[in-house]
């Protein structure tokens, strides 16, 4: 995740006075963590992001900060306090469960699962949904600074994927962070923000790369289990790409490298927005096994024939 593109420019100063945000997940965005969607600004049944773009739905009231895999999740990553504030709700008993499948909890009042509430200055709020079932360690009444630990990123509620869903609200109306006014045309070059220091906001790219023996399915890859050590005699050699906000017209080009610098290739073409994808290839072990030596997978994926991101991946067959 290096994405060399973004959606906007962000301002440096605070719109809203002295109130300012920090980022509120501890990773470091477009390496350990992304945002996958923002909030919604198309008042309408259909759904544009803060610069005009795909990376939102329909009523989205938040910012989504993504974990690339189950298993990152596992390993715990903090979820912190955008402000200084006084915690006024919490909830902490959910269920960690993705919403897809039979078994699935019924979340239907409680689309936010365990999460807290937080109350500043000015009439500001913010609200951090989907933590970790017993990891909040803040209580009611407690008050906070900004940077303060307030519990993990886990997938409680309404959730498909590991994330921190933070929505920021004044005097109940919910505000985005990256265009504080509310006041948006496309394109929109005016856009003031509350964060404290910018923060980057690629217009989708490259979550993760991988090598596996066979096309992986996408649950694998989405629970950090797709990769393998690839050995000379390993049935095929196949790499695999997790790529986010993907739009109409956008191009994914993958490439291995042999030891002797020949390579292989292939470009998948994008027809229609989606979130997230996978995308796999690669080529069956020759007769006597892949050469030994050193090997390189390339993902590349571009935008209007612009690279957006690229991601690279070297490795050993011995």
């Amino acid at each position: 995740m290096r994405a060399a593109v973004l959606i906007a420019s962000l301002a440096a100063t605070p719109a809203a006075g002295d109130f300012s945000l920090v980022q509120p997940v501890d990773c470091v965005l477009d390496q350990d963590c992304y945002i996958q969607q923002y909030m919604d600004h198309d008042p309408s049944d259909a759904a544009h992001d803060f610069a005009c773009g795909s990376l939102t739905y329909d009523t989205h009231k938040g910012t989504d900060f993504a974990l690339p895999t189950l298993a990152a999740q596992a390993a715990g990553v903090n979820v912190l306090a955008a402000a200084a504030g006084t915690v006024v709700g919490v909830r902490n008993d959910m269920v960690d469960a993705l919403q897809v499948g039979p078994d699935a909890p019924d979340v239907s009042d409680r689309f936010c699962g365990n999460g807290l509430v937080i109350r500043h200055t000015g009439g500001f709020e913010t609200q951090y949904c989907h933590m970790a079932q017993g990891s909040v360690i803040v209580t009611a009444g407690q008050s906070v600074e900004a940077g303060d630990v307030l519990g993990q990123i886990a997938l409680s509620g309404q959730t498909q994927f590991p994330h921190l869903h933070l929505s920021v609200r004044r005097f109940g109306k919910p505000i985005d962070p990256f265009n504080a006014d509310g006041v948006q045309s496309c394109p929109d070059t005016t856009q003031p923000s509350l964060w404290a220091d910018d923060i980057a906001t690629p217009a989708g790219g490259i979550v993760e790369i991988g090598l596996s023996d066979k096309v992986p399915d996408f649950d694998d890859v989405k629970a950090g289990t797709a990769s393998v050590e690839i050995a000379r005699d390993s049935p095929a050699l196949v790499g695999w790409s997790h790529v986010f906000g993907i739009r109409d017209g956008d191009q994914l080009l993958s490439r291995f490298t042999r030891p002797d610098g020949t390579s292989f290739d292939h470009t998948d073409d994008f027809t229609r927005t989606q979130a997230r994808i996978f995308r796999a290839f690669g080529k069956r072990t020759p007769r006597g096994g892949w050469p030994r030596g050193a090997y390189v997978l390339e993902v590349v994926h571009l935008r209007d024939a612009v690279e957006l991101d690229r991601a690279t991946l070297n490795f050993e067959i011995d």
